[in-house]
């Protein structure tokens, strides 16, 4: 997983600067996601990756073999946007790049690779479970260009990650942002800076000065022994801030506001007379010397006329604090003799007052002592900290006489070194000529190995531009070749257009044309012509054209399901039809492009955290999961209704329960291997004893047979685990079928006496009276019993009732709620036809319209509404309480059924006519 810390800029004006930020990759949609922290739910926005180039300036000289200085590099996007990050190190600059610019390669190669048309899947890469993520339907894949990928490979940098990249960069701290206005200018600001201290508003020692010019002046941070110098400063005239800590901040360090006029003007003239002085040039000794000096000087003599001033207001003011002090304390104690001798003085004897004034002496002469030891304490500790600044003092003034002894040391030894071989050598004159060659070629060498540096950096540099450039140009090409494929598709799908038109007219025109006979009828030739053509199967074309050809309508759909079955004419005419609705459905539905962004604009917001269910999610998934994530859902949805049941097992528990039944078939095998090939023989998945849905079909019916031995395998259950193989693994289509048997659906659902099933039935005749008071009294009227029809749809969740997009949908709502989804559907399928339904005026018509009225219902998005938004209110309580009231009713029916059983059979070995009846196959016997 690409991820890390990297430093953007972003703000504007004053403001622009580089902030940390967390970086994620999605490979889904070649989208460079960006966060505050790792653990934020919520991206600040992405980078487009897969139609952006990157860029990066060569250092300066000296600096490019300086790895573990930061590195910027640019981002250039659509439309001339420009985002520039920074990372840690040069190392990791070179590192994100090369990521980058593979990860743009890998996805645009894999877009040119599917040629696809918008409903079939998308490349078999994004897909990680399920059948489905093993197909591969027709794809168009172009040649690689084997020079250009060769060219990349040399053109590539090395580059390894440090600490600051991967996953494993989330559990450290973010590095420390750089900041746009942290500068000052030259050593001189640094002066300025000490001298105006005491101007600032407020308490913020860690602020900076901050001038705004107009020419571009060289920006430098402050050495540390001038930050230590103005710490000492700030620590020696802190007390002359206090008065102003209730004031608000101002934006500045300098509260210009509040500078006095005669201060300010020199400050000015200081900074004008500066502007034309190049930055380079400007020492600290040249800068001391001349109108430097002066203006000093008189800034310091200003302000330490103002700080003697501050001092007397200072004295002042304490002066009359301790007075007001002293005037509240008589004033406390006056109150507090007054209250005594108002409310307390009747009847307490006068030994109990006067002992009460002495405690009261006591108390106030024990408060001042302590306000005197507290005034006592902070003298002292301001002493300390003087004495801890003069400590500072003397220890550098010690370190630098340090170096200036050790220096004039070294020039001791080496004037001693020079004399003594001066001394032993008669050629120390010749030495002493050399000396200067030998320095120039120090100089040399020094000047050498700078532009070497500089040469392999700009090595590098063109190498990752001519990558960059090569990659771009490849791009470019397929992005023109793509442009020409799809305007050839247009055009073939205009002219097939054109065709549909004419022969549409003309049977039209022959349908208006009054004719003697049908037999002689022009209209019925072309009719005859027509189902031809539609019914006939496709030629086969070139290779090069099969990219051009319009697939309306392919023979299997994204689910492995066969669209137009292969006996009947008619059937088949119907099912093609069918398709094009779908298809035509599903090209003009834009909300489908909207659900997709939302879908990814969530799962984008899910990359620092775990899903969790809330409003959103369950709306979004009423929606319908987009084709690419269902895999990743469904796996989610299940482990979040069995995390009880998983975590009570051991680990490999679905893979014991195999080879348990592997070895020991139990009384379910047999029935398990006569359903396998007739689960779904519509689905290629399935068609087969060699599919690769069978082995798995049978691989987890056998494992819960062992599991849950009190329904072993009931025939419905294999339809069940064929849907969810389509998206999952066997473990996890494993869970799957345990969610739904033993967490969404009664007991006994699926048992031999089908009870839960049967209870279901008559819960939902409820509440189609009651949703559909309509239709539930015309089924009445005729008499038609349309739980023979809706059993199936409980039973096996709509499979091979309703077409597959509905389909999935409905199961996409199951996983997530639960059983509640069977009732809303079942009464949005029968609302969605109530209108056709109740012109049909006879039983017969009914029941034969219910047999196939669910494949009619192809507007996915117009049966959801309904589902979930017609039928409103749908507490779950009301459908519990009505299952257990029904439940006590069926149970009674059962216990009579038996009842009678019971009595038949022993009326049978009672009666000896009866007794001696036997059947045909016992006399063949």
């Amino acid at each position: 997983k690409l991820c890390g810390y990297l430093q953007k800029l972003s703000g504007k004006g004053p403001l622009r600067g580089f902030r940390s930020r967390w970086f994620v990759f999605d490979p889904r949609r070649c989208y460079l996601y960006y966060f505050k922290g790792p653990q934020e739910p919520l991206p600040l926005g992405h980078l487009d990756i897969a139609s952006a180039c990157f860029s990066y300036h060569q250092p300066e000289a000296g600096a490019a073999a300086a790895g573990d200085e930061p590195a910027a590099f640019e981002v250039h996007s659509p439309g001339g946007a420009v985002t520039v990050l920074k990372a840690a190190t040069r190392q990791d600059m070179t590192y994100w790049l090369q990521e980058l610019q593979q990860k743009r390669w890998e996805y645009c190669n894999n877009l040119d690779a599917a040629k696809r048309d918008s409903r079939t899947s998308p490349t078999p890469s994004d897909f990680s479970k399920g059948l489905v993520a093993k197909d591969n339907p027709d794809l168009s894949i172009l040649s690689q260009n084997a020079s250009a990928e060769r060219a990349r490979n040399i053109l590539a940098v090395e580059a390894s990650p440090t600490d600051l990249v991967g996953e494993q960069a989330a559990s450290q701290p973010a590095p420390v942002q750089a900041s746009a206005i942290n500068f000052s200018l030259k050593q001189w600001s640094t002066e300025i800076k000490n001298s105006m201290s005491s101007l600032r508003k407020g308490s913020n020692e860690n602020r900076k000065s901050v001038f705004y010019t107009t020419e571009e002046w060289e920006l430098l941070d402050p050495t540390p022994k001038d930050l230590e110098d103005s710490m000492a400063l700030e620590e020696k005239r802190k007390h002359l801030a206090e008065g102003n800590k209730g004031l608000t901040s101002s934006a500045f360090p300098f509260d210009f506001g509040r500078i006095p006029h005669k201060a300010r003007r020199p400050l000015k003239d200081m900074i004008g007379s500066s502007k034309n002085r190049n930055s380079s040039d400007s020492s600290p000794t040249e800068w001391c010397s001349g109108n430097g000096n002066r203006l000093v000087s008189e800034l310091q003599l200003k302000y330490q006329s103002q700080q003697e001033e501050l001092e007397k207001l200072k004295k002042d003011l304490l002066s009359q604090k301790e007075l007001v002090r002293l005037l509240q304390q008589t004033v406390r104690s006056s109150q507090y003799d007054k209250y005594f001798a108002s409310h307390l003085c009747e009847g307490v004897p006068k030994d109990l007052l006067e002992l009460l004034h002495q405690k009261d002496d006591q108390i106030l002469g024990l408060n001042n002592q302590l306000e005197k030891l507290n005034l006592e304490k902070d003298s002292l500790q301001q002493e300390v900290k003087n004495l801890k600044c003069k400590v500072g003092e003397l220890n550098e003034r010690l370190g630098m006489l340090m170096e200036t002894i050790q220096a004039k040391d070294e020039v001791i030894m080496k004037l001693s070194r020079q004399l003594s071989e001066c001394e032993g050598s008669p050629s120390s004159q010749s030495g002493a000529i050399n000396s200067p060659t030998a320095t120039c070629t120090n100089k040399e060498l020094q000047e050498l190995d700078r532009l070497k540096d500089n040469l392999q950096g700009y090595k590098t540099q063109n190498k990752f531009l001519n990558k960059e450039i090569l990659e771009l140009s490849a791009l470019r090409r397929n992005a023109e070749a793509r442009e020409r494929e799809w305007q050839a598709k247009y055009t073939s799908l205009e002219a097939k257009l054109c065709q549909i038109e004419s022969k549409y007219l003309i049977l039209l025109q022959e349908m208006k044309t009054p004719v003697c006979s049908e037999d002689q009828s022009p209209a019925r030739e072309v009719i005859t012509q027509l189902l031809e053509d539609a019914l006939k199967a496709e030629p086969s074309e070139q290779p090069e054209q099969a990219f051009f050809k319009p697939h309306l309508v392919s023979e299997y759909d994204i689910y492995g399901f066969q669209t137009v079955p292969e006996d009947d004419d008619e059937e088949k005419l119907v099912a093609k039809s069918r398709a094009l609705d779908l298809r035509s459905l599903s090209l003009s539905e834009n909300r489908e492009i909207s659900t997709g962004v939302k879908w990814e604009n969530y799962l984008a917001s899910t990359m620092n955290r775990e899903m969790m269910r809330c409003v959103e999610l369950k709306n979004l998934i009423r929606s319908g999961i987009p084709h690419e994530h269902r895999s990743k859902m469904w796996k989610w949805c299940v482990s979040l209704h069995v995390k009880k049941f998983k975590d009570s097992t051991v680990p490999g528990y679905f893979q014991t329960l195999l080879q348990k039944a592997l070895e020991k078939p139990n009384p379910a095998s047999k029935q398990i291997e006569l359903d396998l090939l007739r689960t779904l023989p519509n689905n290629k998945h399935y068609s087969s004893p060699t599919s690769e849905g069978i082995q798995k079909l049978r691989n987890v019916l056998l494992a819960f047979s062992w599991r849950n031995p009190d329904i072993g395998y009931c025939q419905g259950l294999n339809r069940l685990v064929a849907i969810a193989l389509l998206y999952l693994e066997q473990e996890d289509a494993f869970w799957c079928l345990v969610t739904i048997v033993e967490v969404f659906m009664p007991r006994d659902y699926y048992t031999k006496t089908l009870l839960g099933s049967q209870v279901d039935q008559r819960v939902f005749k409820d509440l189609l009276s009651e949703k559909l008071p309509r239709l539930h009294a015309h089924f009445e009227q005729y008499k038609v019993d349309y739980t023979l029809i809706t059993f199936n749809w409980f039973l096996v969740v709509f499979v091979d009732s309703v077409v597959s997009d509905i389909l999935f949908k409905i199961w996409d709502s199951f996983l997530y709620e639960g059983p509640k989804v069977i009732f809303r559907f079942a009464l949005a399928l029968f609302k969605y036809k109530e209108e056709e339904i109740l012109k049909l005026q006879d039983s017969m018509s009914i029941f034969k319209y219910l047999r196939y009225f669910t494949r009619t219902v192809l507007d996915a998005r117009k049966l959801t509404a309904i589902a979930f938004g017609d039928l409103n209110p749908f507490p779950l309580r009301q459908i519990r309480n009505r299952r257990a009231y029904h439940l006590e009713k069926v149970r009674l029916e059962l216990t009579e059924l038996e009842a009678i059983r019971e009595d038949f059979l022993r009326e049978r070995e009672t009666c000896a006519e009866k007794r001696d009846l036997i059947s045909d196959d016992e006399e063949d016997s």
